[in-house]
């Protein structure tokens, strides 16, 4: 339970709040002055509940000091001559509340009970968009049980087996957990295990001596004395032959290795990271892979989710990548509808967000200027990768205006909402006009009306 400081000149006060709190379970301390106080708080504490108003001490000056020394600490404050102005200036100051004396009891637990739970949460969301997830886009709850998974397992030297479809972001994951680790400063080193044929794994990853065969005509450091001190992060480690996974499990298990040609052992000190699209239990069970290898790369394994499975994070997946293409060509970037983005939204995305990047780097090529609605998506999307029925023909706007430039005029803001909420409508009824003009409360001729006043045409 939280730690909390109770700070009041008089006893009894003092007295039976510590008993009702630590009943309640919550580690309590109390001191009869700001003074005292003072020195208490050379320690931490969750919560505080503080006085106005002492002999000669005001505990507003207590308040602004925590606020600036410790701004974690959440501060109750209260008083029995409470004024609107003092309880302004208290929260002006970063009071979490302000009670009126005679407490009430159950009031100020469920005060208590909110600020844990707020504290809880702000420190979640502050581990959560730590700068090593900086790199990971969206607010799905797939991504922070994700976000939250490496948090847990980045400071831990502990291996990570990492799994998920292609595309998914299996590197960025494991930069990540390097990022949030005590290697984050050393070295990061990525190998792409099925690109290695299987007579160069030794050479590749523990490196040779000179002249330990035929073009070895200098010595060289393998990928795990490369990643020394460091995260080494083999991609597609299901790729391995029977004799790499055998060299593998040998060093992973002794932390030492030996150059291809060469007689001498050396340590290293290598946090690994795996990564896989295959079903390594599956895999295990077939015989095709290690059962010992696969339980030294498991120790903790983490699930990368497919984009299918964080649907929302889409807008902010574009967005991202809108800006990324800004800023490789100078272009301003593109605006999208809402009907585009919901069009995404019915896309399977076998591919996953490497597929995503592609077609909006695909859209915005090929479409200059444009504003990216609902029937450009259509027409690039495999319709087999559809979720859900597939769609009627759709019927597609264009905007005649493509500037992305705000409104200037309360008209233009006007105009602006009409023709996409009109295009969401659309969208969101695959096109169908009559269905549309049902959803947007029009009669089917008015909203034809309204596509020509809006200068929107329709592709058959």
């Amino acid at each position: 339970m939280p730690s909390i400081l109770i700070v009041d000149d008089e006893a009894n006060i003092r007295g039976t709040l510590k008993g009702v709190l630590s009943r309640e379970g919550y580690q309590v301390d109390d001191a009869p002055s700001v003074a005292a106080a003072r020195e208490l708080l050379r320690e931490a504490y969750d919560l505080v509940l503080l006085d106005v108003w002492f002999p000669g001490e005001n505990g507003l000056e207590l308040l602004a000091s925590i606020r600036e020394d410790a701004p974690e600490t959440t501060v109750i404050m209260m008083s029995g001559n409470a004024d609107l102005e003092t309880a302004v200036k208290a929260t002006r100051l970063g009071a979490y509340d302000f009670l009126e004396k005679p407490l009430s009891l159950e009031r100020l637990l469920v005060i208590l009970r909110n600020a844990s739970e707020t504290r809880v949460l702000a420190s979640e969301n502050q581990r959560l968009r730590a700068p090593w997830a900086t790199s990971l886009v969206g607010d799905s709850p797939a991504l922070r049980k994700l976000l939250g998974e490496i948090a847990l397992a980045g400071p831990s030297p502990a291996r990570v087996l990492l799994s998920g479809e292609n595309g998914t972001g299996k590197e960025l994951v494991a930069r990540a957990l390097h990022r949030a680790s005590p290697r984050r400063d050393m070295p990061f080193v990525a190998v792409n295990c099925s690109a290695i044929p299987d007579e160069l794994f030794e050479s590749e990853l523990f490196g040779h001596e000179k002249g330990a065969f035929t073009g070895a005509t200098q010595s060289r450091r393998g990928r795990f004395e490369e990643a020394h001190n460091g995260t080494l992060m083999l991609d597609e480690v299901a790729d391995l032959s029977a004799r790499a996974q055998t060299k593998l499990l040998r060093v992973l298990q002794e932390s030492e290795l030996t150059r291809v040609g060469g007689s001498r052992a050396q340590r290293v000190d290598v946090r690994v990271v795996a990564a896989t699209n295959h079903d390594l239990p599956a895999a295990v069970k077939a015989g095709t892979f290690r059962e010992d290898l696969y339980f030294r790369l498991a120790v903790i394994p983490i699930r990368v989710p497919a984009l299918r499975e964080r649907t929302e994070d889409l807008p902010a997946l574009v967005q991202h990548f809108l800006e990324a293409l800004s800023r490789e060509t100078g272009h301003k970037p593109a605006v999208w509808s809402d009907g585009a983005l919901a069009a995404l939204a019915r896309y399977a995305f076998p591919g996953n967000v490497r597929e995503l990047r592609n077609l909006v780097e695909r859209l915005v090529i090929m479409n200059p200027g444009a504003r990216i609605g609902p029937g450009h998506v259509m027409a690039v999307l495999p319709t087999g990768e559809m979720l859900g029925p597939p769609p009627a023909p759709p019927v597609e706007l264009t905007a005649q205006a493509t500037a992305a430039a705000p409104p200037a005029t309360l008209a233009e803001a006007v105009r602006e909402f009409e023709r996409r909420h009109i295009e969401a409508a659309l969208a969101a009824e695959q096109g169908n006009m009559t269905r549309a003009a049902a959803r947007l409360g029009l009669e089917r001729s008015h909203l034809y009306k309204k596509l020509r006043q809006l200068g929107l045409r329709m592709e058959g």
